[in-house]
């Protein structure tokens, strides 16, 4: 691929500060248009000490002002800033501001749980034309990187291997991946106290995780109810005991399974309803042999399990023969 470090190549990644909102005033020569200007953010406590690595790296290589370190900013301020920063520089006519919003990919460095919040941060912007998103995959289980071809170990953090994941995102195809809403409900007790402890608003799985109330179209009375939506996949029962019984347990779901084996049937817990059309909800039967239920959106989950198997060519060949 040539000289990584070269300018040229690296000024197809620049974003200028005026565009980033640092700086009124254009300073310096803008002609070069940037094939694929990017914003960067990383979870710097993703990957033991390599995120915080990965962020020197990045703002090393371009204006350390389009990097950020998700333990210090938050996503929707940033993006939030940048876009109605093009608005205004697009309506003063600046042809530069144009070009990057066409232009623009977000990457994000961290777990899926990282990922999913800033798909989820995108989603909530309703833009016309939303940025594509790039993960680079710095957490435990991957699965959202895995899933798009951008592998499941820790990346390199070196000068060289920066540059060679920046050309990646830029020849990059791109696709498209289902967002997926999912409501869980409590029923409030009569009599007594035993609220659940409100989420924290970010778990591994699900973005925006939150209580809605009586405003909301979700609310139910007479229950507690929790909305957020995922991309990946969620899972209640006995994997989610395994990988989040802290989280389960804080919350007040899935403790009695724990702790008592004659209750780890999934339906004796809970009920599971599935929107097939807008406002049709459908009881979905859960025999009583199920101990875990997994909505997945991804073909990898579990660190890159592939819960399908690998099928057998026979067996396909006489399937695809039946009527």
């Amino acid at each position: 691929m040539g000289n990584y470090d070269s300018d040229d190549i690296l000024k197809d990644f620049y974003i200028p500060d005026y565009i980033l909102g640092h700086g009124l005033e254009r300073v310096g020569d803008f002609s070069h248009v940037p094939a694929c200007p990017v914003i960067v953010f990383v979870n710097s406590k993703s990957g033991g000490q390599r995120g915080g690595d990965l962020i020197f790296t990045y703002r090393t290589l371009l204006n350390k002002n389009q990097v950020f370190d998700l333990r210090e900013t938050a996503p929707g301020e940033v993006l939030q800033k940048l876009y109605e920063n093009l608005e205004i520089l697009k309506q003063d006519g600046d042809p530069l501001a144009s070009e990057i919003q066409k232009r623009l990919k977000l990457i994000v460095a961290g777990g899926d749980g990282t990922a999913n919040w800033l798909l989820g941060v995108v989603s909530d912007l309703k833009l016309s034309e939303p940025p594509p998103v790039a993960t680079v995959p710095l957490g435990t289980g991957n699965n959202l990187p895995f899933s798009f071809g951008w592998g499941k170990k820790n990346p390199g953090i070196d000068r060289q291997s920066v540059m060679s994941f920046l050309n990646q995102v830029k020849t990059a195809m791109e696709m498209k991946i289902d967002g997926w809403l999912l409501v869980m409900r409590m029923r409030a007790l009569k009599e007594g106290s035993c609220d659940p402890i409100a989420p924290s608003g970010q778990t591994n799985s699900l973005n925006a995780f939150q209580q809605v109330f009586e405003t909301d179209p979700l609310y139910m009375d007479g229950f507690h109810t929790y909305c957020g939506r995922f991309w990946n996949y969620f899972s209640m029962g006995m994997d989610a005991q395994s990988n989040y019984l802290k989280l389960g347990c804080t919350q007040g779901w899935f403790c009695t399974s724990c702790f008592h084996p004659s209750s780890r049937n999934i339906a004796q817990l809970t009920n599971v309803r599935i929107m097939r059309r807008q406002g049709q909800w459908e009881d979905l039967h859960v025999p009583r042999s199920i101990r875990s239920i997994v909505c997945l959106n991804l073909p990898s989950f579990s660190g890159g399990l592939n819960p399908w198997g690998k099928p057998d060519p026979k067996k396909s060949h006489e399937m695809l023969g039946m009527d």
